[in-house]
């Protein structure tokens, strides 16, 4: 595995991405269209892209960072056959080289369902693991997401 860092993605490479993200969000998380995924895009400023490619450069899994009220955030998905073994902590580690601190929304419970039934598994104890810590006063909560805000420091 690789991680390519870009600030521009191509038309494939969202393609790609909008699968990702449909496949292993939660299903209230889905994006119709890949106007909607850049819709989502072009609401997020100062975006980085790090996306995580195998040896055949198929894109396994993404992170990326971006600016939101003044400070840094986060996202990351990984594709599920992949995930337990490593690959999210590399992710991880390459946008902390870039960022003294990060901002994340994580589901904190095992209520949400992915697009195919599977029950979305609360990626909690990972971040946990890699030195984020629970605001537990600040969570969003509406239509698309119950979640809990998290931040990692310096």
């Amino acid at each position: 595995m690789k991680i390519v860092q870009k600030e521009v993605l191509s038309l494939e490479e969202k393609d790609s991405l909008m699968q990702l993200w449909n496949n292993e969000y939660p299903a209230r998380l889905h994006l119709k269209t890949i106007d909607d995924f850049e819709s989502y895009l072009n609401g997020i400023s100062n975006t980085k892209h790090y996306l995580l490619l195998d040896d055949s450069n198929k894109i396994n899994g993404w992170a990326f960072t971006f600016l939101r009220e003044g400070e840094d955030w986060f996202a990351i998905i990984l594709d599920s056959q992949i995930q337990g073994k490593g690959n999210g902590s590399l992710l991880i580690n390459e946008i902390k080289k870039n960022n003294s601190s990060l901002n994340g929304w994580v589901t904190d419970h095992e209520n949400e369902m992915k697009q195919n039934n599977e029950i979305y598994k609360s990626p909690m104890v990972f971040y946990l693991k890699n030195g984020f810590t629970i605001l537990a006063e600040t969570r969003l909560e509406n239509e698309k997401m119950s979640a809990v805000k998290i931040n990692w420091k310096r």
